[in-house]
């Protein structure tokens, strides 16, 4: 083969890692093991776009680099197969979302083996596969099957709490609980009928069903997530979200949290994710105050961390949500406070969270007393206070809080400052009265300081010590039908258990994929969907998982996807571990990876894997922006008029699809079938050139800058997309694509390809050995790419790369001991070329079971010094030396040598100045 053919070459090598299984995994205890991880896709209707590959590319090339060092490599993938947008194509078309799932995730495959990925395809998963989701449905089980002992730390089965319960009741026991939990005795348990045990335990349970307020957005049939929704409206679709009251089930992550939070300093992440995460989490010491109510039996409770401002409180806030607003609300504020609520109340929490123009609130009408001086405050309803933060209430300062401050100026509140010394000496510890102002006191001194004021309130019963966390329990169901059934049937309104041997609960068929006529989830539609067991049929839970089951526990089932005993092997598990390498994108940091981290510490609780991370580092790519190209109409014609000359007339810019444009040169003929109306469409053009706008946008189907990798692929081929994504910039940055930039890459490739061919084509390799300079260019090489390939900054290498083939195509090498070791550097980025070069170089064996070419310092290390010899302060020559010189040889060399006796024209120098390795200067 002479010329270099990249879409011969590529599909040879795809067939052969594809019959060979060449990256199939297996357990290996005679080498160490990696596992690369990349996030899973969701299969979407458009498949990838060239900003899709990123991530893989650089996991891709880092797996292949570990093999080449000798590593077990795991590197599977596989797809998040869930999801609401497959279940609203179904809904339009009345198709089965399994059937689109299909067709997307086949499409998905095809395209990720183009590309050339070492991917074990042996492990892939779905989460929408029932022998998947059977044991999905299985950790749910377990979750339900058990509380959180804080006493020991840890998550224990449901059996060793019911045995307490049956000695002592719940006295001494020290559990993560709802707040509302009654005391109860041993005689009591054993009263309680059935059904109040089941409730009682519900009240402990890691998943638990419960009222919670969720949002509802009625047109797509489903509970939305904060992120799903803004300004009131669903993202997909833009459909209203309403704020309601819902029983859900949720899981208790809070159990968890100062786990999660100890375990970020145990993993190697960027510290901006692991400070999201923190946020999060959102840890915060302090106390819990009561506010009785003037003229009700009602007490407010208010969450502080600074209990020192308590003199400063000019009014009390509660969320629109609060249990107690209706009953708050007089008759003379209730038609303006109820209409502010209604309003209020379906805002999403992270619009309310993110606002902090808007200003709005009602009072309510009622007066709080505070409890340190008995002063009657306000009681107003404001949408800055989040229901589940907290108590859903604030103990407002404004003279403190910039929030609070704003409320209060805009409504005419009183702004209290708190100064110090203000409070009567004696009525409160600390300094002067005032016990935790930051100005004053150090952090151990403040901590103290806390430390003395919560013994303070606990000893007078109004209020009490409290660690409280931002996150809350996490919701685990979704009202609509492409999604895990939940194993739970229901008998006297509670939940139940199915048992594990009719495992999986498979989704049933359903005449539509839309909610019944009152409201009720899709599942409602299904025949008989009933549990059947000895003592009756009762109807099986309606609702679905939410995405994020599926995705919490994927990359252990990696580890033995067909294992139908287990969801996974515990030998098998153990020997894989963590996953060393993750790559996916930032905007999973309080989702997705918070509850893999949660579910991982539950399953190493219950015993059956060894870890309790599951990501040790993990590297977010950035996003590869699109690069819109603009043509200029000429306003009220079909004209176009180019770039250079759009000034000269009144023009509107107009998206144009950048895959009819090359070099930012518009191809005619195919923008006039583009689209039916530009068919008669007329030109105005530059050098008999039609030259196009650009900007850098996001990568979008409405801006027609979206490039498609199998154009790219069928164009330049594979390896030149591999490595031109990875030299557009370093991983982690946003970088715009350019396809005007990859041509440079494709020359690159076949400046590669003609090093291991003479000028008629053949491979032409010599046997010589190589020399001085050869080996200089081949091993600062390697220790460049050694480097980047360990700092992951793969841009640098593919440039390292170029420079050392444009080296050895000037010196015209073609020695095998340095051709060979340039293909397998080469092979993580481009592995169809180099596998190409290596067969050709003789070898049998694929290139990945090659080693890693060995670094030696001694071929860098400069045996002369080229030296600048200057005459009378100008420089005349260089003359190349040995380091090993002694100064009087270096003089003695310079001044036989035959153009500086030239200028010295017979002249004895009155001096000479050398310093070794550097200059030799000459005065005559």
């Amino acid at each position: 083969m002479a010329d270099y053919n990249p879409q011969v070459i590529e599909k040879k090598w795809q067939a052969y890692w594809e019959q060979n299984q060449i990256f199939n995994a297996k357990v290996d205890k005679s080498k160490p093991k990696f596992y690369s991880l990349d996030m899973f896709p969701y299969p979407s209707g458009a498949g990838l776009h060239v900003g899709h590959p990123l991530g893989y590319i650089a996991s891709d090339i880092i797996t292949r680099y570990k093999r080449l060092q000798g590593f077990n490599v795991l590197h599977p993938m596989g797809y998040d197969s869930f999801g609401l947008p497959a279940e609203q194509y179904a809904i339009q078309t009345g198709q089965h979302p399994a059937i689109t799932t299909e067709e997307n995730i086949k499409r998905y495959t095809e395209q990720l083996k183009n590309i050339g990925f070492a991917f074990d395809w042996e492990k892939e998963v779905r989460t929408s596969d029932p022998a998947y989701y059977r044991w999905t449905q299985w950790i749910f089980m377990q979750l339900f099957n058990s509380y959180y002992d804080k006493s020991e730390d840890k998550a224990k089965g449901i059996g060793a709490l019911i045995e307490h319960f049956e000695k002592s009741g719940n006295a001494g026991i020290n559990a993560v609980c709802d707040e509302d939990t009654p005391e109860f005795n041993s005689e009591d348990w054993e009263n309680f009928s059935p059904k109040q045990k089941q409730e009682i335990l519900l009240k402990y349970r890691l998943t638990f069903l419960a009222e919670t307020t969720v949002n509802w957005c009625a047109a797509l049939g489903t509970v939305l997530s904060n992120d799903e929704v803004k300004d009131g409206f669903s993202e997909r679709g833009g459909h209203p979200v309403e704020r309601k009251k819902m029983m859900q089930w949720s899981m208790r992550i809070t159990a968890y949290a100062d786990r999660l939070l100890r375990g970020l300093d145990t993993v190697e992440w960027t510290e901006p994710i692991k400070e999201m995460q923190r946020n999060w989490i959102g840890k915060s010491k302090g106390a819990e105050m009561v506010f009785e109510v003037k003229g009700h039996d009602k007490q407010i409770k208010v969450f502080t961390t600074r209990i020192d401002t308590i003199y400063g409180v000019t009014y009390l806030a509660l969320a629109p949500e609060h249990d107690f607003v209706q009953d708050l609300i007089t008759e003379d504020q209730r038609k303006t406070a109820e209409a502010y609520v209604e309003v209020a109340k379906n805002r999403s929490e992270r619009d309310r969270m993110t606002d902090v123009k808007t200003i709005s609130g009602a009072f309510t009408g009622s007066y709080a007393i505070n409890p340190f001086n008995g002063e009657e405050i306000q009681v107003w309803i404001a949408d800055y206070v989040l229901a589940g933060y907290g108590t859903g209430a604030v103990m407002a300062v404004p003279a403190h809080d910039e929030r609070d401050y704003n409320f209060a100026k805009h409504f005419g509140l009183e702004i209290r400052q708190v100064i110090e010394g203000s409070m009567e000496e004696g009525s409160f510890p600390g300094k002067g009265g005032i016990i935790m102002n930051s100005d004053f006191l150090s952090g151990l001194e403040m901590q103290a300081a806390m430390d003395k004021a919560i013994e303070f309130v606990e000893a007078r019963k109004i209020g009490k010590g409290k660690i409280q966390f931002r996150m809350r329990d996490a919701i685990f169901t979704r009202q609509r039908y492409w999604g895990e059934p939940l194993p739970v049937y229901f008998k006297d309104g509670l939940p139940y258990l199915i048992e594990e041997k009719d495992l999986p609960l498979v989704l049933p068929e359903v005449d539509k994929y839309l909610p019944t006529e009152d409201g009720e989830p899709p599942l409602a539609r299904a025949k008989d969907w009933n549990y059947k067991t000895t003592e009756g049929e009762f109807p099986l839970e309606r609702s679905t998982m939410p995405g994020w089951a599926g995705s919490s526990w994927y990359f252990l089932r990696y580890m033995d996807p067909k294992n139908e005993d287990k969801f996974v092997d515990q030998e098998i598990a153990k020997y894989w571990g963590a996953v060393d390498l993750y790559i996916g994108g930032a905007e999973h940091a309080t989702g997705h990876l918070l509850y893999s981290r949660f579910w991982t510490k539950f399953l190493f609780d219950l015993g059956v894997i060894d870890i309790e991370e599951p990501f040790q580092k993990m590297i977010n790519q950035g996003m590869i922006q699109g690069r819109s190209n603009f043509v200029y109409r000429v306003k009220g014609t079909n004209k176009f008029v180019s770039l250079g000359l759009k000034d000269q007339y009144e023009t509107s810019a107009m998206h144009v699809d950048v895959n009819i444009v090359h070099n930012d040169q518009l191809n005619l003929d195919k923008f006039k079938s583009w689209r039916p109306d530009l068919a008669d469409a007329e030109f105005i053009l530059e050098d008999g050139k039609y030259h196009c706008g650009s900007e850098v946008e996001k990568m979008s189907k409405s801006k027609y800058n979206v490039v498609n990798p199998d154009d790219i692929i069928e164009r330049y081929g594979a390896d030149t997309l591999r490595l031109y994504e990875m030299f557009l910039g370093p991983l982690e940055q946003f970088k715009p694509w350019n396809t005007n930039g990859i041509d440079g890459v494709s020359k690159f490739l076949k400046k590669l390809w003609k090093l291991y061919h003479n000028n008629a084509g053949e491979v032409s390799i010599s046997n010589d050995a190589p020399s001085k300079d050869e080996l200089k260019t081949l091993h600062k090489t390697i220790k460049k790419t050694e480097e980047d390939l360990e700092n992951y900054s793969f841009n640098t290498s593919v440039a390292s790369f170029m420079i050392c083939v444009n080296e050895l195509t000037a010196i015209k090498c073609n020695k095998r001991a340095i051709l060979e070791p340039l293909a397998v550097l080469v092979s993580p980025y481009a592995p169809h070329i180099a596998e190409e070069l290596w067969a050709l170089l003789g070898n049998t064996d694929s290139i990945i079971k090659a080693s890693f070419p060995e670094f030696k310092e001694e071929y860098l290390v400069e045996n002369s010094h080229e030296y600048p010899v200057s005459i009378n302060g100008k420089m005349r020559t260089k003359l190349s030396l040995s380091l090993s010189l002694t100064k009087e040889e270096i003089e003695k060399a310079a001044l036989e040598d035959e153009t500086v006796q030239k200028w010295l024209e017979g002249n004895v120098p009155k001096k000479m100045i050398v310093v070794p390795g550097k200059i030799v200067n000459i005065v005559i």
